[in-house]
């Protein structure tokens, strides 16, 4: 029998029962939409029928109700397959081969049903069948409908894909319909054209695989506490995969409203992004279904859109007239694993409405954890998806870091209801602000629930810092791309990275302090109001944030003027600040400075730099650098005074300094640090590293900076100081300066880790501070790494413990990522098989996180293969996890060679099954490429992009430019510094009495 699509003569009849109700109820809606006067549409459009080929003029945008103005699709006249004449161009794209959709139509509501089959196919293949009719308005003649699909199969209906009816409800003949694949259209060319003005509608029949990509409407699986595997049917839209689930025009800008409706079995549940208007029960063949409708959505964009059928618990609450729902598999429910993101729910919801002053636009905001989902969360309006461990907290299991990341993602996506989702932007070239404005308030909203963790300050690590190492390379981008320059899937995808999330977040953090926090919220209230249920570009929120000024702060340039310079070129500035002369300057950072930067930029890489400065003992300054140098800066002082810049690391640049303020701020951290702000500790010592790897000052001077960790018990100090000794103990730890540097960092951590030990009464309970917690770990993180042979012991003795007794998990639950990785390093085929046990049972996705990491720790290389191997097994590895397992693999330095053979021999596999993944993808080949840095590896990675060009890089495409240009920079760096580190080191000892 050939291979293909099957449904069942039951599931068929029923499937027409609800599309007879859909067509009847779109063509009713088709009559009364008719009747809508002819002022409110767009009609300058072109007066003749386009009935044969080519629009020549491509897209120029979606149509938006804002500010843009009327637009057209192109010049009238008739459309053929080629060029009229003779001509040595090539022949215009036809509509169909466009990427980006024409803009003659603009849907106005969709009529959705689905109905997902969570039992398999006699193929052993899982489905979905649905029926849509879409309402939509003619702004400009035209006989085409192009309509998004992507991967559907659609029912013959009279002979066409589709049936069409205009005013009157009356059907329109459609003269060809087809599936372009290429570009993921549905096409339907009518024997006459569309009229602008009038109202159409458009009804189709479709079915589609309900797979486990993690993509459009897709399976995910679990097995329940009896040892059953359950499936559910989920959805992940963003940003183009809604054309998966049913046919749409799935663009941000082609806003509309959905009704939609679900069939489901007995035993599950319907849940949509509004709440339920009607419940049916259906009996086809003896067999009960149940028909949900929801409520019709607002106004909102085809990636927003969620639809789940499960058979999860919940748990709820009112707040300020909201339901707040939290779902998950029952057992986490019974467990109270979702009373922690209930709690804090209606708080951060409470505390946005009061930040945008405009409140919350749903009736109900569902919160849901999936156990299969590539991206951490998604803010589907109304009814936010989640992975587990972004969502669930088990207070008896979960860490410290496990609860600061439910807060914050949670914080995160409900910014999102609000700007994103309330207000849009008009295409993904604008992401940046979407996903950085959510990165930056994320800490607000977080630190509103949690007041004494005082989060706003993890930023820095977390997000500047993290993105300065991507923003430092000649390869990076800018944050807002020309709308023409992004058009495929690809990408799109390809612009969820750090500079779009941290960067954006990092420069919006900058503009609120120099604008001041009641200013930037005035001009955001006045933005979300203005465009509420529309779309917008970027820099309609500097207009309205310009408008909030009215002279109550002075700024040296508009904010347009200003921040254009953060947007439109890539990379971020090196201030350099010469107390001696007292002069400033600036310059383009590259960690490379003999790379070449191909993208040129119209403000020739010159920022307008606000700078918060202090001396010593004195007040706080604000000065404003608007050119390459400034002479006249007022900075110039003698002595043992000093002057510490970009005060609490608020703007988004690196900090340089004449060495005589260097060696004084360095004293003052050896005498006195805690004189200096914490985050100013951990700058100076995370600028003094990369300006010494940029070539502006020498290895061992930033070495000089750590000198004073001994003294040093806060946690965001250390933790740069991690970070940035990493970079030395990648390059090294295949070398003989390793044996030197452990010795160092032993002799630095030794004072902490005997701190917590104390504290923490030899590690059985933990520190009380939230940062102290995060720095406890540290301590026995980074003694266990670097041999300390008590916290070797008290990891053993741990794990030998809950060896010997399952049941018992006595391990401190902050440490347990470490403890796991330590003993499992340190051990043998029988800890790993043992862990490896652990992780399979593991009821809880938090713990199964921690046991997957330590895995990976392992020495031996063959368990290490053995891992890889599974990495690849659904079955043993979640999809959702595979990536960030090999990466995990790669940053074991014995994992590491063996991990970079199997992506080379896998990459076909590695790039079909996951190459869509942005972040997890880009990820995977960063921590691959991390330790390369000699000639020999540098021509194996350029090899391996030639070998696999045919193949393709996906949403990791500019990942592999980015691991070459690293490549290059830490075969230089080694070259440079490998024996004065060494030598440094040595000398650095304390000699033992």
């Amino acid at each position: 029998m050939a291979k293909g699509f099957f449904i069942s003569r039951t599931l068929a009849v029923g499937g027409g029962v609800l599309a007879v109700g859909a067509v009847a109820t779109i063509i009713a809606l088709a009559v009364v939409y008719a009747q809508e006067k002819a002022s409110n549409a767009v009609t300058d459009g072109p007066s003749g029928p386009v009935t044969n080929g080519p629009v020549t003029d491509g897209p120029s945008g979606p149509v938006t109700d804002g500010p843009s103005g009327p637009v057209t699709d192109g010049p009238s006249g008739p459309v053929t397959d080629g060029p009229s004449g003779p001509t040595t161009a090539p022949p215009p794209l036809l509509p169909w081969q466009r990427l980006r959709l024409p803009l003659a139509l603009r849907p106005i509501h969709y009529q959705l049903s689905l109905w997902p089959r969570l039992e398999p196919d006699a193929q052993g293949d899982y489905h979905f069948s649905g029926n849509s009719s879409v309402l939509f308005h003619c702004h400009n003649r035209t006989d085409l409908i192009l309509i998004h699909c992507d991967r559907l199969q659609f029912n013959s209906l009279s002979g066409r894909l589709a049936r069409v009816w205009g005013p009157g409800g009356r059907e329109l003949h459609i003269s060809k319909s087809w599936v372009q694949n290429d570009t993921q259209y549905l096409v339907v060319r009518l024997a006459d054209p569309l009229k602008p003005g009038q109202n159409y509608s458009m009804y189709t029949e479709f079915r589609g695989r309900l797979d486990d990509d993690l993509r459009g409407f897709y399976r995910s699986q679990y097995v329940d506490e009896n040892g059953q595997t359950r499936i559910i049917a989920t959805t992940q839209m963003q940003p183009t995969d809604a054309r998966k689930a049913f046919p749409c025009f799935d663009e941000p800008a082609m806003k509309a409203t959905f009704t939609i409706s679900l069939t489901h079995g007995p035993g599950y549940t319907a849940l949509s992004n509004m709440p339920v208007s009607d419940n049916k029960t259906l009996t086809v063949g003896n067999v009960i279904w149940y028909n949900v409708t929801f409520q019709p959505t607002r106004k909102m964009s085809t990636y927003l859109l969620a639809f789940i059928v499960c058979d999860f618990g919940y748990v709820e609450q009112h707040s300020e007239g909201t339901l707040i729902r939290i779902w998950a598999r029952k057992p986490a429910i019974a467990q109270g694993q979702g009373d922690y993101a209930l709690n804090v729910t209606g708080p951060i919801l409470n505390f946005f409405e009061t930040y945008y002053n405009v409140s919350y636009p749903l009736p109900k905001s569902d919160q849901i954890a999936l156990p299969d989902f590539n991206a951490g969360a998604m803010e589907n309006w109304g009814l936010i998806t989640y992975r587990e461990t972004a969502l669930l907290y088990d207070r008896n299991l979960s860490s410290n870091g496990n609860k600061e990341r439910v807060v914050k993602v949670i914080a995160h996506e409900l910014a999102h209801q609000w700007f994103g989702n309330l207000v849009t932007l008009r295409w993904w070239n604008d992401l940046w602000l979407n996903e950085g404005f959510a990165s930056y308030v994320e800490y607000l909203g977080a630190d509103h629930a949690e007041p004494s963790w005082n989060l706003k300050m993890l930023i820095v690590l977390n997000d500047v810092y993290r993105v300065f190492a991507v923003d430092a390379l000649a390869s990076s981008h800018p944050l807002s791309s020309k709308e023409e320059e992004i058009n495929t899937p690809a990408q799109i995808n390809e612009l969820f990275d750090a500079i779009s999330y941290s960067k954006g977040g990092s420069v919006l953090r900058m503009l609120s302090d120099f604008l001041t926090e009641e200013i930037f919220v005035t001009g955001l209230n006045s933005y979300l109001t203005k465009f509420s249920y529309d779309n917008t570009v970027y820099t309609n929120l500097f207009d309205h944030l310009q408008q909030a000024i009215k002279g109550k702060v002075a700024l040296p340039a508009s904010v347009n003027d200003i921040m254009s310079r953060w947007t439109l070129q890539m990379g971020f500035p090196v201030v350099t600040i010469d107390t001696e002369k007292g002069h400033i300057s600036q310059k383009h950072f590259l960690l490379d400075p003999n790379s070449n930067v191909t993208r040129p930029s119209e403000f020739h890489y010159v920022w307008f730099v606000p700078i918060r400065w202090m001396r010593r003992n004195a007040q706080q300054q604000l000065t404003w650098l608007l050119k390459k140098e400034d002479a006249n800066a007022n900075m110039k002082y003698s002595g043992d005074d000093w002057v510490l810049a970009n005060i609490d690391v608020v703007g988004y640049y690196r900090v340089n300094y004449d060495e005589r303020n260097w060696n004084n701020l360095v004293k003052q951290l050896e005498t006195n640090h805690s004189v200096l702000p914490i985050i100013n500790r951990a700058q100076i010592i995370a600028d003094s590293f990369n300006l010494a790897r940029a070539q502006y000052r020498h290895t061992t001077a930033a070495l000089d900076t750590t000198k004073y960790l001994h003294n040093e018990r806060e946690y965001i100090p250390w933790q740069a100081a991690l970070d940035n000794l990493a970079y030395i103990r990648v390059m090294f730890d295949r070398s003989e300066v390793f044996g030197n540097m452990k010795k160092y960092m032993l002799q630095q951590v030794s004072p902490l880790y005997d701190h917590f030990k104390s504290v923490t009464v030899n590690w059985t309970k933990p520190s009380e501070g939230h940062m102290d917690q995060y720095n406890e770990i540290n301590a026995m993180s980074v003694a266990c790494s670097y041999g300390h042979q008590d916290c070797l012991n008290k990891a053993q003795e741990l794990y030998r413990d809950w060896m010997k007794n399952p049941s018992v998990n006595n391990i401190p639950l902050n440490l347990k990522t470490t403890v796991y990785c330590n003993a499992i390093a340190s051990g043998g085929e029988k800890q790993w098989d043992f862990a490896w046990k652990m992780f399979q049972n593991a009821t809880i996705a938090t713990e199964a996180d921690k046991l997957g990491v330590a895995l990976a720790c392992t020495k031996e290389p063959w368990l290490l293969n053995r891992y890889l191997m599974y990495s690849l097994d659904p079955s043993k590895v979640r999809k959702q996890d595979a990536t960030s397992t090999i990466s995990a693999i790669a940053r074991n330095v014995v994992g590491q060679s063996l991990t970079w053979d199997f992506i080379r021999a896998k990459w076909s596999t590695i790039f079909e099954q996951y190459g869509g993944g942005s972040f997890s993808f880009s990820r995977l080949i960063a921590s691959v490429t991390e330790r390369f840095s000699t000639e020999f590896e540098l021509k194996q990675l350029e090899q391996f992009k030639k070998d696999n060009e045919h193949i393709g890089f996906g949403s990791g495409t500019r990942a592999i430019e980015q691991a070459l240009e690293k490549t290059k920079a830490n075969i230089k760096w080694v070259k440079a510094n490998r024996d004065s580190v060494n030598d440094w080191f040595a000398s650095a000892l304390t000699p033992t009495p």
